[in-house]
């Protein structure tokens, strides 16, 4: 059986997702008074980002040497 993503889908997901979360966690580190009440540990969710963006890097490796 196949698997119905290919490397390209997977990396632009994986890109797509990470600037979602690197975005999301660089407001909510902001003084911006009505976000600072969300209960968000900021440190997971940024670690959560750049575990994304390094899979994409991963994923980028792997399509310049396949």
């Amino acid at each position: 059986m196949k698997f119905p993503l290919s490397i390209t889908d997977i990396s632009l997901w994986l890109a797509i997702t990470a600037i979602m979360l690197l975005i999301t966690s660089e407001l909510l580190s902001s003084s911006i008074e009505p976000l600072e009440s969300i209960a968000i540990d900021k440190k997971k969710l940024r670690l959560a980002a750049l575990a994304l963006g390094l899979s994409f890097m991963g994923t980028v490796i792997m399509r310049i040497f396949y």
